[in-house]
This record gives structure tokens, C-alpha cells and sequence, in this order.
């Protein structure tokens, strides 16, 4: 079965807003470089897929735009190649390598985890917690700033009961940042 990992930018105090003042910087965007481009596809909600076509989808032209950053280029090549599974009951089409999903998200997503190939990573913000809460998700990977926002939707906000977690991995960047991994605790025997 493919596992799903949701991986995500986090403040301190548990803000995943783009707007709260999360900064990108050369290495954590290396980091997500090389974990999108391990990823077999992403799944992301409407809001996500959109904000995320708007600022690296490759324009027609074949070359990015002057305002990516060389060291962000990394990351849109591996984004802007990805494929993608949206779940969306508004939205009436997608492109950008993408396949509508739409009806029970949790059936939808059994099937993707069901199907041949590598790890599946979903990101955004309503989405994972609706996938939490259906214990779909396998893995769950925070870039944790040392940035305080006092703002913005929080991580996981609303879920329905506590998930107890193990840590999996942990790595500290040069600019402060820490990337943590976990996975679901198993029932103790």
C-alpha cells in the first residue's frame, strides 16, 4: 500500500499560514525540493492547488519569470512536474498534471493508497484534516519555523480526537528551522 505523508511549513506556536511570516530560504527549499520530487503525486484540496498553480506552474513560455529565485527552481521543477490528484466539489476542471477527484474523499483516497506506486504527499490545510480524521494518514513531516505569528489557521485545527505519534526522524537546518517526522503510534501490546 502507498503511504501518505503530510508535510507542511508550521510557526512555533502552530500557524501554517503562508502570510504568517514563514520565510523560504535556500535550504529548507532544497529540503522540499528533494522530498516533492520523492513523491510519487500529490494530493491537494482546491485552495492549495490553486495558490500553489498560481505561484509555480511554468508559464507557457518555458521559462520561469524573473522573480524565482535560482535557488527556487529546484523546487518549481519538481512541483510544476509533479502529478497531482485535486479534491474539489467546485471546480469543473483541472490541468497542470492534474486529475479531478471528487465524491467520499476517504474512498477516493483508499483507492489512490491501493494503487501501484511510491508515496503519495498531500499538503494545505483543510484537506489533511479531513484525512487525519479518517486515519489515512501514514506519515506526518513539519518544517517547524522559529518564527512566533500569533495568527493564521493553526495545524490541524478541528481535529475530531487526539492522534498519539512516534517520532520517526529529526533534523535541524542552519537557519533554526527543525524538520520532524512522525507516523501514528501503534497500540501498545
Amino acid at each position: 500500500m502507498r503511504p501518505l505523508r503530510y508535510s507542511i511549513n508550521v510557526t512555533l506556536d502552530g500557524s501554517v499560514s503562508h502570510e504568517a511570516g514563514i520565510p523560504p530560504d535556500e535550504e529548507s527549499m532544497r529540503y522540499w525540493a528533494a522530498e516533492m520530487a520523492g513523491a510519487d503525486a500529490l494530493l491537494l484540496g482546491r485552495v492549495t492547488y490553486q495558490m500553489m498553480e498560481s505561484a509555480w506552474r511554468r508559464p507557457g513560455s518555458g521559462a520561469w519569470p524573473d522573480g524565482v529565485a535560482a535557488w527556487e527552481l529546484p523546487f518549481a521543477e519538481a512541483i510544476d512536474g509533479a502529478r497531482k490528484y485535486v479534491v474539489s466539489s467546485t471546480l469543473g476542471e483541472v490541468d497542470w498534471n492534474a486529475e479531478l477527484v471528487r465524491g467520499d474523499v476517504g474512498q477516493a483516497v483508499r483507492r489512490l493508497k491501493q494503487q501501484p506506486g511510491g508515496r503519495l504527499w498531500v499538503g494545505g490545510v483543510t484537506l489533511p484534516t479531513a484525512l487525519a480524521d479518517l486515519g489515512l494518514i501514514d506519515e506526518y513531516e513539519l518544517l517547524a519555523q522559529p518564527v512566533l505569528a500569533g495568527h493564521g489557521p493553526s495545524l490541524l485545527g478541528g481535529l475530531r480526537e487526539r492522534i498519539r505519534l512516534e517520532l520517526v526522524d529529526r533534523r535541524e537546518l542552519a537557519s533554526g528551522a527543525v524538520v520532524v517526522r512522525y507516523r501514528p503510534a501503534r497500540p501498545a501490546a
